[in-house]
C-alpha cells in the first residue's frame, strides 16, 4: 500500500463513465471513480500544479456535464501552451488520466469507436487560460484557468528548502520541508476545491 498523506482520503473523487471499459469488460458498467492520489501515482508526486490540474480537471468536468456522469474518451482536451512548456505536460497528463483524451500515441479505437488518439492537442495560444475541454457529442467548451496568489507557500518554505537540499541535510530537515510543501497542497484541495477565484472556469 501506499502510504500518503492523511488529507488525501478527504479529496473529492471524481466520478467518470468509461465506455471502452465498458465494452472490453474492464468495469462492468463502466463507471469508475478517481481520486487525487491516482492522480499522485501517474506524476510520481503531489505539488500545487498537480492538485490545481486535478481541480481544474473536476471542475471542468461539472462544467460539461451539470447534470449527469461525465463520458470519459467524450472530452477533447486542448492545452494553450506547447508540451514541453513549463508544466504543460505534468498538467496534460493529470488531464489524459481524467478524461482519456490521448495525443497522437493514444488509443486508436475499435470499428471507428472509442478511440483516443488526437484529442490532446497543444499550442492554441489562447492566453486567457492553461487549456479548454470540449464534448465531442455537442460541442459545449469549458476554458479552465488555475489562480494560486491567494494560497501562498509557508513563509518558511525557502529556508527548508535550501536545508533540504543540502548533501548535509538531516532526516529531520526533509520532513520539515515535505510537511511545509504538503501542507500548502492540502490547502488548495481542501479549502479552494471549489474557489472560483483559484480554479477559474468559463463555458462557451
Amino acid at each position: 500500500m501506499m502510504a500518503v498523506p492523511d488529507f488525501f482520503q478527504q479529496v473529492p473523487t471524481i466520478k467518470l463513465h468509461d465506455g471502452l471499459s465498458e465494452f472490453l469488460g474492464a468495469v462492468d458498467d463502466g463507471y469508475m471513480e478517481y481520486s487525487y492520489a491516482d492522480a499522485v501515482r501517474l506524476a510520481g508526486h503531489s505539488c500545487p500544479t498537480v492538485a490545481g490540474a486535478y481541480l481544474m480537471a473536476r471542475a471542468g468536468l461539472r462544467e460539461l456535464y451539470p447534470d449527469s456522469v461525465p463520458e470519459r474518451g467524450n472530452i477533447e482536451v486542448t492545452m494553450s501552451a506547447e508540451n514541453g512548456d513549463g508544466t504543460t505536460g505534468v498538467i496534460a497528463q493529470v488531464f489524459t488520466l481524467l478524461t482519456g483524451a490521448a495525443a497522437e500515441n493514444g488509443f486508436h479505437g475499435i470499428g471507428g469507436r472509442f478511440g483516443r488518439q488526437g484529442l490532446l492537442k497543444y499550442g492554441s495560444g489562447d492566453n486567457s487560460c492553461i487549456a479548454s475541454f470540449r464534448r465531442l457529442d455537442n460541442g459545449k467548451r469549458v476554458k479552465l484557468a488555475l489562480d494560486l496568489s491567494t494560497v501562498p507557500p509557508d513563509p518558511a518554505m525557502s529556508m527548508l528548502f535550501s536545508r533540504a537540499m543540502s548533501p548535509h541535510a538531516e532526516p529531520e530537515d526533509r520532513k520539515s520541508f515535505a510537511a511545509v510543501w504538503q501542507d500548502r497542497v492540502r490547502r488548495v484541495l481542501l479549502d479552494h476545491a471549489d474557489d472560483t477565484n483559484v480554479v477559474l472556469t468559463e463555458v462557451s
